[in-house]
């Protein structure tokens, strides 16, 4: 039986359907009503209350008899209702369920949209009454395209519990870990630096992606707020807001009045909100919100009937099943209508069925928003039997995004140990930076929407943390050995971070010299500069340190909190991050959402010797500079980089020193050096943006591609080829008198079977990417590929069609006989090496 059609079995239970969008309560003054699916029970009753309960020291609400109870009625898709007339506003409410074995409990709503104090109890609450003023104006920032978005990873806690925080003219200490924290402007440090939400409009992000805000098990509401932190990754009622972070738990509707002055706030500001949504499992199966009402439906079982554990927690959510997956869309749209949230992140993607994350993105895409931004992780947090985990690959042309973590991992290398990658010093990274600078789309993507690029996130070492783990600094920082969120050594967390010297090696009075901050720099500076979504960690801007710990979900706001000190001390870093943030946001170029625009514009300059290097050519994406050249230099060396041939005057925006749009200084020439640890981005001139070369050709490529379309001949990688050869025509280029080398690359195969077969090529000087076998002679097939006269190297790969196979799994390289003009190159199917074949044909 295929995959898919072992997903169909398991949708096809006996369990029956609603497919209604009014499960949970319905709000009026004058009658309110309810409605739970619960197929499996034998009666059900609502439990009304006119308190929360009585909490024990705990803070949970064991007895919920002695309520008004009413006999709900049963229709033939399992679902029990009742309408109750009168205005209920303010009460609470249960569901009384009875058993075929006579056993009886009380379980609150799954559909809840507001809870007393730690979650024990569902609220009924008019929500109108619950929206800020000038609610029904607020709207998030519209994304032409998921790639112009740059998201901010932050804790809502994080943001606001350094005491540096609780500065200046107002006494914010009562908003401090609260989502209040994110409605105060004009808070400014000791030296006048903006911080808070000011701080992040000045950073020039787009979109904040807040760590779960829904309602989690972990933190006590009744805590006091230094006492007790979680991530909240731990889900109890997916619906209703963290009560923690309100001013006033015991109230519900005040959680969800503050969560949404919290987005009004940074939509006013112009910044969109993500939210980090934790479908894949929940804290706890028992006490969990859909067990007690159906059990044994909403969580995945192996063959024996016990729970699975994907997740790496105890339990998988069954997302596959129909009233599942409905759940699922239900509380996304909730969230997206009621919160005005632009947009979801899904914890442990990879555990949600490939079918359910392509229907929610396409229903809540049609029915909701169409530019909602959902991307999510592609992986497990352990072996799952569901047959179609959504991996990297299977967002192909889905419209949804993953995380990159292949360039993730060859921008820094491991996450957690000394293990290095291209910006922290490893050797040989190149090709793997050039796939996730090409926004994966010779890796696992359709298009560079589909990959969310970054280096470091909430999970593992921090950015600046690891960068000192692989240098072997730890040590000189007097980082502890960190453990469930204590030093092993038994000292408090208080005491260890204050002994700590995360920065003892800094020149203050020259930050942007020393190495560790070079690296940084470099790491995002990559990741801001390639094609795809960009994401960077909260306080990666203020070089945040969280003195070694790698796993901080539960670690002290002494190691977690964003230190707002750090913003006058590291100022020229955060000038930097502004200023590459803002270079994305000006150039469209670095906004590439079809893989034809980078297979057309794109073009590999150097990848070797610690160096990456590419052009971003012919006003790319409609942009306004003509050509564009980054660098990027993960060397401890200076590094000397040939430019193209069609401009000799550069200008300099991005260098080892700052970061912007504004020119800094001009080179004269073909080759520029680099700084050590560093990266460089240069323009050659600027003038109106414009779309298109040339109007009347471009319709005629057009028709060649539909052609090629309709008679399903060819590749996108033709269909781009083509655009590209026509464009140097176009611009007036003439390659009989233009300076360029000839390789002509001859490729035997065995079986004389060449359809499919085609070259991919790079380091060129010239125009990069696809190439056509397009000549057969005596059994062997001929690509013709041009060389810049000064490249000394260049690499490629036989592939079949679009990464179908590679006839040799490794990168090859041709080094250039500087005294041939025609170089020809003779290589067999499946060998590493070639052969130059003697030709007389010297250069002139």
């Amino acid at each position: 039986m295929s995959d898919f059609n072992q997903l169909k079995e398991l949708e096809h239970t006996t369990y029956p359907i609603y497919e209604g969008y009014d499960l949970g309560l319905t709000y009026t003054p004058v009658g309110s009503k309810f409605k739970v699916w619960a197929p499996t029970a034998q009666q059900v009753h609502i439990a009304l209350y006119n308190d929360a309960g009585v909490y024990d020291q705990e803070g949970n609400v064991q007895e919920h008899s002695g309520g008004q109870e009413f006999l709900m009625s049963r229709d033939d898709q399992g679902v029990w209702s009742i309408e109750l007339e009168g205005d209920w506003n303010k009460y609470y409410y249960m569901y009384r369920l009875e058993w075929a074995d006579n056993t009886i409990h009380y379980a609150a709503d799954p559909y809840a949209t507001g809870v007393s104090a730690n979650g024990q109890r569902t609220a009924i609450i008019d929500l109108a009454q619950t929206n800020p003023d000038g609610w029904e104006l607020d709207v998030g920032p519209t994304l032409k395209r998921p790639t112009d978005a740059i998201l901010y990873e932050l804790h809502v806690r994080d943001f606001s519990m350094d005491t540096h925080f609780n500065t200046g003219k107002k006494d914010l200490f009562a908003a401090q870990g609260r989502f209040e924290a994110f409605t105060y402007t004009g808070l400014k440090d000791t030296e006048g630096n903006s911080i808070g939400l000011d701080h992040l409009l000045e950073l020039g992000i787009t979109h904040v992606h807040l760590l779960p805000v829904a309602d989690f098990h972990t933190v006590n509401d009744f805590a006091e707020l230094d006492t007790e932190y979680n991530w909240g990754y731990d889900p109890q009622h997916y619906n209703v807001p963290e009560g923690s972070y309100s001013s006033n738990p015991a109230d519900p509707e005040t959680r969800i009045r503050e969560l949404k002055l919290l987005v009004q706030s940074l939509h006013t500001a112009g910044i969109g909100v993500i939210m980090d949504v934790v479908y894949n499992h929940t804290y706890s199966v028992e006490q969990g919100p859909f067990e007690p009402v159906v059990p044994g439906y909403y969580y995945r079982t192996d063959e024996q009937g016990q729970l699975t554990n994907g997740s790496g927690v105890g339990n998988e959510v069954a997302t596959e099943r129909p009233m599942v997956r409905k759940y699922i869309k239900d509380s996304l749209r909730y969230w997206a209508e009621e919160y005005h949230i632009d947009g979801f992140r899904f914890d442990l993607m990879g555990l949600i069925d490939t079918p359910t994350v392509v229907r929610l993105t396409q229903e809540l895409r049609s029915e909701v928003r169409s530019d909602l931004l959902i991307y999510g992780e592609p992986w497990t947090g352990g072996e799952s039997p569901q047959p179609l985990l959504t991996l990297k690959g299977t967002q192909r042309d889905k419209g949804f995004a993953v995380f990159n973590d292949n360039y993730r991992s060859a921008i820094k290398g491991d996450s957690d140990g000394t293990g290095s990658g291209f910006a922290t010093g490893a050797e040989h990274q190149e090709e793997q930076v050039l796939k996730g600078a090409f926004g994966a789309i010779h890796d696992f993507t359709a298009q560079p929407s589909e990959t969310v690029n970054y280096v470091t996130a909430h999970d593992n070492l921090n950015l600046w943390d690891k960068i000192l783990t692989v240098r072997h600094l730890r040590e000189h920082c007097r980082f502890p050995q960190w453990e469930q969120g204590k030093p092993q050594d038994g000292r408090t967390p208080e005491q260890a971070v204050a002994e700590a010297d995360p920065y003892w090696e800094l020149d203050e009075n020259n930050l942007l010299e020393n190495e560790t901050v070079r690296k940084s720099l470099l790491a995002n500076g990559m990741v801001l500069t390639s094609q795809g979504i960009p994401f960077i960690h909260a306080g990666d801007e203020l070089l945040r340190s969280k003195c070694g710990d790698h796993n901080s979900y539960r670690s002290s706001d002494v190691v977690n909190a964003i230190r707002w000190d750090n913003k006058a001390r590291f100022r020229p870093v955060f000038d930097y991050y502004q200023g590459l943030i803002a270079l994305r946001r000006s150039h469209p170029a670095f906004r590439m959402d079809h893989r034809e625009l980078v297979e057309q514009h794109m073009e590999v300059l150097q990848s070797s010797g610690h160096v990456v290097a590419f052009a971003l050519r012919h006003h790319a994406n409609g942009d306004a500079w003509n050509h564009i050249v980054v660098i990027y230099n993960g060397s401890d060396a200076e590094q000397t980089i040939a430019l193209p041939a069609e401009s000799d005057r550069w200008h300099v925006v991005v260098d080892a020193h700052g970061a912007g749009n504004e020119t800094r200084y001009e080179v004269v020439g073909h080759r520029v050096t680099v700084s050590r640890w560093s990266m460089m981005v240069l323009y050659d001139q600027e003038e109106p943006a414009r779309v298109s070369f040339v109007t009347e050709q471009d319709q005629a490529n057009r028709q060649a591609e539909n052609e090629l379309e309709d008679s399903d001949e060819g590749t996108d990688q033709e269909i781009a080829g083509t655009a590209i050869a026509l464009t140097d025509v176009q611009l007036g280029k003439d390659s009989e008198v233009a300076p360029f080398r000839t390789i002509e690359l001859i490729y035997e195969r065995a079986d004389r079977q060449y359809t499919g077969w085609n070259v991919w090529v790079w380091g060129t000087g010239h125009r990069d990417g696809h190439v056509e076998f397009r000549d057969l002679d005596d059994g062997r097939a001929v690509a013709r590929i041009q060389v810049a006269p000064d490249i000394q190297r260049i690499g490629y790969i036989v592939r079949l069609n679009h990464w179908d196979a590679k006839d040799v799994e490794a990168d090859r390289y041709i080094d250039i006989d500087p005294n041939q003009s025609v170089m020809q190159v003779l290589i067999h199917s499946g060998r590493e090496e070639y052969l130059l074949l003697v030709n007389d044909n010297r250069a002139g």
